[in-house]
């Protein structure tokens, strides 16, 4: 994602999708970490760090209603990334159990 003076979407064009995993996909730290096919600590330590300098830059910007709306879409994207991975990885999953 860059910086610029344009908004970047939250949708896809139709409105149905986020775009959330496919922005997370062009972050460095996130394909670093992912690139070897595992998490380590380090690596979301540092995630953390990232999100934690976020929260410090623009909670404090944020009206009282807007808060409570942003931290909502937190909570609720957080919930969202969770059910995407657990699905992915179920979806993933070989479809016939081994009788060995």
């Amino acid at each position: 994602m860059s910086k610029s003076k344009t908004r970047t979407p939250w949708l896809d064009d139709e409105g149905d999708s986020t775009m959330v995993h496919e922005y997370a996909a062009q972050l460095g730290g996130f394909m670093d970490a992912m690139a070897d096919g595992k998490v380590e600590k380090h690596e979301l330590q540092s995630q953390e760090a990232r999100v934690v300098e976020l929260m410090k830059k623009i909670e404090p910007q944020l009206d009282p209603d807007l808060h409570e709306d942003v931290t909502r879409l937190l909570c609720e994207l957080s919930a969202y990334n969770i059910m995407h991975t657990f699905h992915s990885l179920l979806d993933a999953a070989p479809k016939t159990k081994f009788r060995g």
